[in-house]
């Protein structure tokens, strides 16, 4: 029997859905790890960063389980969970605002605007308690975990080679870190690139990464006063808005990442 999948990118950060609300993927999938991972072959597959599967949820409206493209199940993804709402909107499982259930716990999503194919899309994050570092480096765990370097000259590194030293070095080794590289802009606008666990590539965005450069990016001192940075990735631009840590609340609380979300197409496959 065949499968339907939709594709789905967010700012260039591309990802393979199915609904899987009846449980057809794991009656029909043998090797779930080597069907994905072949999936999501760009040169042999239909390519992608990720797959992520849509199953019922007796407590939120659905439940997102996201799997790297290597076919290994993932931690968070921010632009796959914005995605997959835009997947739910076009199908009228949702309405404007949706509540998910994801490897993290449960995500509130409001859909901003909505056109042809296209959405804009704000996903509430994890609240976030702690940074570790100072100066140019910090890392921190939004779902994901990352470690995010203030750099110079961004357009010209080699995000692949300088990204998977880190990703493999040994601090991090054992279970990977994705290796964001930030350039400030000005207080409210900065420039990333990501270097991916799971994908082990530079990806055009990455959404638990941009959250991560903004919080670093606070932490470091490059501040504004609506707490509010965008966020210029390769594949196009995100936002996010947090309230920082204060004495009542020593943590990053209401974090949103914000931005595009796009149906490509959709196919079948034969399992």
């Amino acid at each position: 029997m065949a499968l339907t999948f939709h594709k789905f990118h967010g700012a260039g950060n591309d990802f393979i859905i199915l609904d899987d609300r009846g449980g057809a993927f794991e009656k029909q999938i043998k090797d779930p790890g080597k069907f994905i991972s072949g999936l999501c072959k760009r040169q042999y597959g239909v390519g992608s960063d990720g797959l992520m599967l849509l199953r019922a949820c007796n407590d939120a409206d659905f439940a997102m389980v996201y799997y790297n493209s290597d076919g290994r199940e993932g931690s968070l993804c921010g632009n796959g969970g914005r995605c997959i709402t835009a997947f739910a909107s076009s199908i009228g499982l949702v309405g404007g605002k949706t509540r998910f259930k994801a490897v993290d716990g449960m995500h509130e999503a409001v859909i901003n605007h909505q056109g042809v194919n296209t959405w804009d899309i704000s996903l509430r994050m994890q609240d976030v308690d702690s940074i570790h570092g100072e100066g140019r480096e910090f890392v921190l765990n939004t779902g994901s975990p990352h470690l995010v370097i203030f750099s110079e000259n961004l357009l010209d590194k080699d995000v692949y080679a300088e990204g998977r030293a880190l990703r493999y070095a040994p601090a991090f080794a054992k279970d990977g870190i994705n290796v964001n590289f930030a350039e400030v802009l000005d207080h409210s606008t900065i420039r990333m690139r990501t270097y991916e666990r799971g994908v082990e590539n530079e990806t055009l965005a990455c959404g638990t990464g941009a959250t991560a450069t903004a919080l670093a990016a606070w932490q470091a001192g490059f501040r504004n006063p609506e707490n509010r940075y965008t966020l210029k990735a390769p594949g196009g631009e995100l936002r996010v808005t947090f309230t920082p840590p204060r004495p009542a609340e020593p943590a990053f609380t209401e974090i949103w990442l914000s931005g595009p979300a796009e149906k490509v197409f959709t196919g079948t496959l034969e399992p």
